[in-house]
């Protein structure tokens, strides 16, 4: 009786086992015939080296020789991204002291610009005199290739939404003010459906929450919404079943943790692609989120990846996914 009492367990573990396997293996899954979704961070920046970085560092003093003239976040930069051929662009924006938004990513003005203090505590046309391009240097201050050249270029995120109506677009609310998310929820709501279709919000977990209760359709993603959704995924995905949590949203995986998704790469991105969900893979650099930024980066993908794909190099990756998937 003991032995054929061992005899069920084992078969039923051995079952189990097999079944994992078979339901989470992408070797039987044939990759999406659609190509991946780049995603150009910033539009067409300037790039820097990310070693050693902190939350303090000022990147436009660390930047690389510039091979391009744009600066980030402006409107030539996103152009030139979907030119290049970026599917989405991503943008930050911060209140202004007369209620608009503005896009620049630095809480404050001093690293780039030619001015002092917090974004807020201006106003819109105020910041559109300030030189964005004030404190770029390439070599340690002694010269600065983009002073006097970004006078004017901040835009205001009406101006991003006029001149991209039919883009998609990845707004970053840099703050965790629930106030900046409701602001934003109503600047949104004026924007017809088709267009907010094409949007998707993140950033701290208060204003993402507080534009959720706002606009309960809108594609969203806050540190959050990635554990209600990750966390049960690893539970239970094994299965298959996708949780609630993990649908219309995106995700943004580092690359180093992807690999212990179940069903990782092929079954995982059809499971999300089916909830409505998009994959978006960016590079670990030093413990910020980095780009896939050079060929050597692109290596680093599975073989057929049809996901999404973050970079700050538009301009290079581009090309080089165009000729993989030709």
């Amino acid at each position: 009786m003991k032995r054929l009492l061992k005899k069920k367990r084992f078969w039923v573990v051995l079952g189990l086992i097999v079944f994992v396997y078979f339901n989470n293996s992408s070797l039987f899954t044939n990759p999406s015939a659609q190509k991946p979704m780049l995603l150009a961070h910033r539009g067409l920046g300037q790039t820097f080296d990310m070693k050693g970085l902190t939350n303090d560092t000022c990147t436009a003093e660390r930047i690389y020789p510039p091979e391009h003239p744009y600066l980030e976040n402006t409107l030539p930069s996103m152009r030139a991204a979907f030119a290049a051929g970026a599917d989405m662009v991503e943008l930050d924006v911060h209140p202004t002291k007369d209620g608009q938004f503005a896009v620049f990513h630095d809480w404050t003005l001093d690293c780039r610009t030619n001015a002092t203090g917090v974004t807020h505590e201006y106003t819109l046309s105020e910041l559109k005199k300030l030189d964005i391009g004030y404190g770029y240097t390439a070599d340690g201050g002694k010269t600065f290739p983009f002073r006097g050249k970004g006078v004017g270029l901040m835009p205001s995120l009406d101006e991003v939404l006029a001149a991209f109506p039919k883009q998609e677009l990845l707004i970053h609310v840099k703050s965790n003010d629930p106030a900046e998310g409701t602001q934003l929820a109503r600047r949104l709501a004026t924007l017809p459906a088709d267009r907010l279709s094409r949007i998707t919000v993140y950033g701290g977990d208060e204003p993402i929450a507080a534009l959720e209760q706002q606009l309960p359709h809108l594609r969203t993603m806050s540190k959050a919404s990635l554990k209600k959704c990750l966390l049960p995924y690893i539970a239970i995905g094994w299965t298959g079943i996708v949780p609630d949590a993990c649908k219309h949203t995106q995700l943004h995986v580092p690359d180093y943790a992807a690999p212990w998704l179940w069903g990782w790469p092929h079954r995982f991105l059809a499971r999300m692609n089916e909830a409505g969900t998009r994959t978006i893979l960016v590079r670990d650099g030093d413990g910020f989120s980095a780009g896939f930024d050079t060929a050597e980066d692109l290596n680093h993908l599975p073989e057929n990846y049809t996901g999404g794909i973050w970079t700050n190099r538009i301009d290079r990756i581009a090309p080089l996914i165009q000729r993989r998937t030709q």
